[in-house]
């Protein structure tokens, strides 16, 4: 069983008992976080497809962490005007390990 579901402005299949890394939500590391917004449910075989969403549908995860992904640098450069700039970012995230899917 899986499902497809929408989280900060992405989409990610998810399973039973899966991790993955969604942007960062406001919830402590151990509480029970639940997803509403499910693109699609395939229940072996049986699948379900929202317009947008699946009503009814949701996904229990849990909070394991929260986390800060690598470095990117943003230079830029104008030539001959002497002129540059570096930046860096790291994005939040939160690791969700998947509890349940009931549709």
């Amino acid at each position: 069983m899986f499902a497809i579901i929408e989280t900060g402005g992405k989409q990610y299949r998810v399973e039973e008992g899966r991790h993955f890394n969604v942007e960062r939500v406001d919830a402590e590391a151990g509480a029970e976080f639940v997803l509403e917004k499910v693109l699609l449910v395939n229940n072996g075989g049986n699948v379900t497809v929202g317009a947008p969403y699946v009503e009814s549908a949701k996904v229990t995860c849990e909070v394991l962490e929260h986390g800060r992904g690598e470095k990117v640098v943003i230079f830029k450069k104008r030539r001959r005007k002497d002129s540059a700039v570096k930046r860096g970012h790291r994005q939040e995230f939160t690791t969700l390990k998947v509890k349940a899917i009931s549709a």
